[in-house]
């Protein structure tokens, strides 16, 4: 199983970096590549129309501006893509989010936050995990793990507060 993480330029590699970190984390192979909606349209949609026979189960893709990047792979393969819109200096991500959270019908792309690519990889996790039990236990595990830091801290500040 493996997981393509695209942006649409090399400037959004710090954000999308926290997919491949956490793709990493539950034991997801991945990939990660350049391709633009706008620049490289060709090699964009060849890569869509492929990832399926190359062993793409899940697309990440992060896109600024007009963000079509999500909605163009979307639009040539059946495999689910997730859309990270990336903010910019102008109007911190509001037009990323928009572009791709308005997709038409038919054409869906599931959009997590402005510069969520850590969601979006703990996403196809969990739709990875649909077919694979250890994925299962793996997300468990982090899910306990989360819950024992909020009682921790909520212990810690009880005690703070002499309750």
């Amino acid at each position: 199983m493996s997981v393509a993480i695209v942006m649409g330029s090399d400037a959004d590699e710090p954000i999308m970096g926290e997919a491949a970190e956490a793709l990493d984390e539950y034991g997801v192979a991945w990939q990660m590549r350049v391709l633009s909606a706008h620049r490289t349209p060709d090699e964009a949609i060849g890569f869509g129309r492929q990832a399926a026979e190359d062993g793409i189960k899940v697309i990440i893709a992060g896109a600024g501006g007009a963000a079509h990047l999500p909605g163009v792979l979307a639009a040539v393969t059946h495999l689910p893509v997730i859309g990270v819109p990336i903010g910019l200096k102008r109007l911190a991500g509001l037009d990323s989010l928009l572009s791709i959270v308005q997709m038409p019908r038919g054409v869906p792309v599931a959009t997590v936050s402005v510069d969520g690519a850590r969601n979006a990889a703990l996403l196809a996790v969990r739709i990875l995990a649909t077919s694979d039990p250890g994925l299962v236990e793996k997300l468990q595990h982090a899910r306990d793990q989360m819950a024992d830091e909020v009682r921790a801290k909520d212990a810690a500040m009880q005690a703070r507060l002499g309750r």
